[in-house]
């Protein structure tokens, strides 16, 4: 299963957030540096309300969520590339995991302290880039140098791993994350191959405080929505990817309540909807991930695939019999079964298609499959 590891800085809101997110109390959250020191590890449901109105058009029995898995790691200072505060141990857990979520703090609160003393969302992001780009740079030079006896040996292998080392180098030596340089398919999987920290997929969340959530779901201009926009604007220009805001306190208070109460609690907020779900589903696509559907009187259920796959290996996943004798697959759209109520009028309606072996299953096609073994 894939997993997605939440980094930062001490103090930032990492160990409230994994609690929020996986509706638990597991990982300590204190207000002092290193609270967390071993990962925290957590399932994740992954929010479908696709689920439901399959459930209902069905009559399922039960409804089956697809999930995924959150790391509480220990918290990076300065300095983590040569092993200050916790940084080896930071540096080796962040290399398990498929993705990144880097909390920032974007809220203001005297009574929480912070490393740096004051509230500077840029800087800190550039704290944690700026080590693992330097953890990155030190893992290839020290992979350069070992490739010297085979590179005056002629190893065609060790040529084409030490060209796409020379592409990797200056880019990270210019600060720049390796997720963001430009490779061909063949330098890709050779890349692969080097671990790098700043390849992995990383998404950031803006850590904001309860009273500012309200605020800027209504567009006021304050010093957190300053913050905001400018670890928003961060993300897309260094990262190419997004900024998702959440208020990890109130998440981590929703956990003990019911769906009803919950709801009502945001609603006194003047909040519509949940920040954690929207930052969970953020991460599943992160992580390369979609959701295919199936329904029946038993149950309706959520399977993940990865984008780009196929019909035959999309049906691995329900088993490896339905991949080895795969036929066919019965496929329709979510939004277009619903629009037509059920299963048996899409049938009579000819929207039911019947695709082959070399079909992309996409995300939301509710299947059903034909195999023989």
């Amino acid at each position: 299963m894939l997993s997605a590891g939440i980094v930062g800085l001490p103090n930032v809101g990492k160990s409230t957030l994994f609690n929020a997110v996986t509706r638990t109390h597991k990982a300590p959250a204190a207000n002092y540096p290193f609270c967390t020191i071993d990962p925290n590890l957590g399932m994740v449901t992954v929010p479908d309300a696709r689920l439901e109105v399959l459930a209902k058009l069905s009559r399922s029995q039960k409804i089956v969520p697809t999930a995924i898995e959150f790391v509480d790691i220990a918290g990076l200072v300065k300095g983590a590339s040569t092993g200050e505060g916790l940084g080896n141990q930071f540096l080796s857990h962040i290399r398990k995991v498929d993705a990144i979520v880097q909390v920032v703090r974007c809220f203001e609160n005297p009574d929480v302290h912070h490393v740096s003393g004051a509230i500077d969302p840029i800087r800190d992001i550039d704290v944690i880039n700026t080590e693992l780009v330097l953890a990155d740079l030190a893992s290839l030079q020290k992979r350069r140098d070992r490739l010297q006896k085979e590179l005056r040996a002629g190893s065609k292998p060790a040529k084409a791993e030490n060209a796409v080392l020379e592409k990797f180098l200056p880019h990270l030596d210019s600060g720049k994350p390796a997720v963001t340089l430009s490779l061909t398919e063949e330098e890709k999987a050779i890349a692969r191959g080097f671990f790098l920290l700043t390849a992995k997929p990383t998404l950031f969340a803006c850590n904001v405080a309860e009273s500012d959530l309200a605020l800027l779901s209504g567009g006021e201009e304050n010093p957190v929505t300053h913050h905001v926009k400018a670890v928003q604007e961060y993300a897309k220009n260094h990262f190419a990817t997004e900024a998702v805001v959440i208020s990890a306190q109130i998440e981590s208070e929703l956990v003990d309540l019911s769906e009803v109460e919950a709801a009502e609690y945001l609603r006194d907020l003047g909040v519509n909807e949940s920040g954690v779900g929207a930052l969970i589903r953020a991460v599943y696509h992160l992580l390369g991930l979609r959701t295919y559907l199936t329904t029946g009187e038993k149950e309706s259920r959520a399977w993940t695939i990865h984008a780009g796959d196929k019909a035959p290996q999309a049906a691995g996943v329900i088993h490896s019999d339905f991949e080895r004798g795969f036929i066919a697959a019965e496929v329709i759209q979510y939004e277009e079964l619903v629009s037509l109520g059920s299963s048996a009028k899409a049938r009579e309606a000819g929207k039911l298609r019947i695709e082959g072996k070399d079909y992309v299953v996409k995300d939301g096609d509710v299947i059903e499959f034909r195999f023989n073994v």
